[in-house]
């Protein structure tokens, strides 16, 4: 369950007009909004790595750690890689195991017949370690070296059967709308499609647990665009409370 677009640039245009601070366009919402999905997506990672750090409850719905993974989980994905013959690499995949097409964001795990996972290693060790016949990789063993969006794998013998875990990037949010009959917007509901439907929506994609974050630091924008520093001021504050408020 996505967190509902229109449902938050009516809640920000509610509490701007509220006090008659300004107006926020959908075009300025639609830049803000992917903005800050883009903010939070990224803030998971630092979370994760801190969490790591620190001991977990096991009680069910209190282990941070696990929900953190919980929000990533909705944009990981996977995919076959394709081998490029003559440059001794594979390319990361472009259409992924559910027939999609997502931008890649950052790489996982490699696998190698869905059944071994293979090392990854720097520059350094990848080439050091085909020098000896102890640390020399094999089908048993594989290893991979990740540089330039390429997937370099030893043994060079393997040539199929790679297949990338990875997490995509969160498609951009949109607010899709049409002209009435009095010049005004109306919120179209349906699916975006930059050919068969250009005035359709694009959900947030982010876990249903962030709405108010979203519409805090989508506040906090909305504040600059329309040069308001009491808005700023006053959502900034509210998202460090709960920035606060997470790590306690």
């Amino acid at each position: 369950m996505a967190i509902n677009v229109n449902t938050v640039y009516r809640t920000v245009l509610s509490i701007l007009n509220k006090e008659q601070r300004g107006y926020m366009t959908p075009d300025e919402f639609n830049k803000t909004a992917t903005q800050v999905q883009l903010d939070i997506f990224e803030k998971y990672f630092d979370d994760l790595n801190q969490q790591l750090r620190v001991a977990q409850t096991d009680t069910d719905y209190a282990d941070r750690q696990m929900n953190i993974d919980e929000k990533i989980a909705i944009f990981k994905t996977f995919g076959t890689c394709t081998y490029v013959p003559g440059q001794g690499y594979f390319d990361l995949p472009t259409t992924d195991f559910y027939g999609t097409t997502p931008e890649f964001y950052r790489l996982g795990t490699v696998v190698y017949n869905d059944d071994v996972e293979l090392q990854r290693l720097d520059r350094q060790d990848f080439y050091y370690a085909e020098k000896s016949k102890l640390t020399r990789a094999s089908i048993t063993f594989p290893t991979y070296l990740y540089e330039n969006e390429r997937v370099f794998v030893r043994p060079t013998s393997i040539q199929t059967g790679i297949t990338a875990n990875y997490v995509r990037k969160p498609n951009d949010v949109r607010w899709g709308y049409q002209i009435g009959g009095q010049g005004q917007y109306v919120y179209d509901p349906s699916a975006y499609n930059e050919t068969t439907n250009p005035t359709g929506s694009v959900q947030f994609e982010l876990h249903p647990s962030e709405q108010s974050e979203v519409i805090i630091k989508i506040l906090m924008y909305a504040g600059i665009i329309i040069r308001d520093p009491q808005i700023v001021q006053a959502a900034a504050q509210e998202a460090a409370m709960n920035e606060q408020n997470e790590k306690l």
